[in-house]
């Protein structure tokens, strides 16, 4: 009787807090955006689980910047996988190694002028940090961290939070992640107030075919030029120019595979997990986690609004039948590909099928991926 007593004692209901029964509910909102939505399910559904499994108490499967093991104390598992893939910033760049593996820059290198779409679709990271900074008190480097959620890119996001600011790891993942996901809600809605019927009518000319040498040669020629303009962004666009050039070569398709497949997916899931490790009741549920996911919509508004509206800029410049549809501007965001995949459905939807944007959209997407790896590089070398 005294053991079951003792069992009882020891086990996790007794010491179960409200604030472990909200992220009970917050996670299972993951989770059912993951699988019932189809939301970023890779993502959302490791989170979600990691976040539940944080918040058992006793359970020693949270993890922390701040944890430090004492003597003879067990270490929790995910704490293990934080310290060797996010405190050692290994994991975000092996994602970039997979996504360089699956990504095909043609569109962009056909249509080279879409890389300053992708570039002016970065704006929303810079309104988002100054906005974090000045209006709610933000340290700059917090505001870093909350500003490259205007990127659209997970990885990134928690590549530079990690080492700017990791107490704000959960709140940032898991608003870029979520807004990653909203794009189809988020982005029609300003692509129609930001252009007009005229404007999406524009029917963009066939590419020109890109040379193989082209796509090989760019690759490297970006990750070189890149490096030594900011070597702190690096560790993100060399391993994403690896793996396309992987891809690319002609002669490492095994690699490529690799990269793109069983690899990006095993990291995927350590890394979604580790997230979810990170959103412990007690240090989540804070007002700063309500004004990250308020300043991570906003960057992520602004960011497709500045792409939309530098596409708009640009036609004034070129003449009338070497315009572009301004609407592929909002794919500059790094959501590849649904962000251009959103611009294909809404140009189409408003054109009746006549006007079919896609390609043209993947342009920019491709190149938000660079844009906001350059964008974390420029912070990590100002403010770390």
């Amino acid at each position: 009787m005294d053991a079951l007593i003792e069992l009882l004692r020891n086990a996790g209901f007794l010491q179960l807090t409200w604030q472990n029964s909200v992220m009970f509910l917050v996670a299972g909102v993951l989770i059912f955006l993951g699988i019932r939505k189809n939301y970023e399910p890779l993502l959302l559904v490791p989170i979600g689980f990691g976040a539940i499994m944080a918040n058992l108490p006793a359970a020693a499967m949270s993890a922390s910047s701040e944890f430090a093991a004492g003597a003879g104390e067990r270490v929790p598992l995910l704490q293990l996988i934080y310290d060797g893939g996010i405190k050692t910033e290994l994991l975000p760049p092996l994602i970039f190694l997979g996504v360089g593996a699956l990504t095909d820059f043609r569109p962009l290198l056909s249509r080279p002028i879409t890389l300053l779409l992708g570039a002016a679709a970065q704006i929303g990271i810079f309104i988002a940090a100054l906005g974090a900074y000045y209006l709610f008190g933000f340290t700059p480097q917090e505001a870093a961290s909350i500003g490259i959620i205007g990127g659209a890119d997970g990885p990134t996001s928690i590549f530079l939070t990690a080492i700017m600011a990791p107490h704000l790891l959960g709140a940032v993942a898991i608003a870029a992640y979520t807004y990653m996901a909203l794009v189809p809600i988020i982005q029609p809605p300003i692509l129609r107030m930001l252009t007009t019927t005229k404007e999406r009518e524009i029917d963009m000319p066939q590419a020109k075919p890109v040379s193989d040498a082209a796509v090989v040669i760019f690759p490297i020629a970006i990750a070189v030029i890149v490096s030594l303009s900011i070597p702190a962004s690096a560790p993100l666009i060399g391993m994403l120019m690896f793996g396309n050039l992987l891809r690319e070569s002609g002669v490492t398709d095994r690699l490529s595979k690799a990269a793109g497949g069983p690899l990006i997916n095993i990291v995927t899931i350590f890394l979604g997990l580790v997230i979810g490790a990170t959103m412990v009741g007690e240090s989540f549920l804070r007002s700063q986690s309500l004004f990250i996911m308020i300043l991570g919509v906003v960057a992520f508004m602004f960011s497709t609004a500045g792409g939309i509206i530098f596409a708009k800029l640009i036609n004034l410049a070129l003449p009338k039948g070497k315009k572009i549809n301004p609407c592929i501007g909002a794919a500059g965001v790094s959501a590849v590909p649904m962000a251009a995949r959103v611009v294909q459905q809404f140009v189409s939807k408003q054109t009746g099928g006549r006007v079919n944007p896609l390609m043209a959209a993947m342009g920019p997407n491709v190149a938000g991926v660079i844009g906001s790896a350059v964008t974390a590089g420029v912070f990590l070398a100002l403010l770390n």
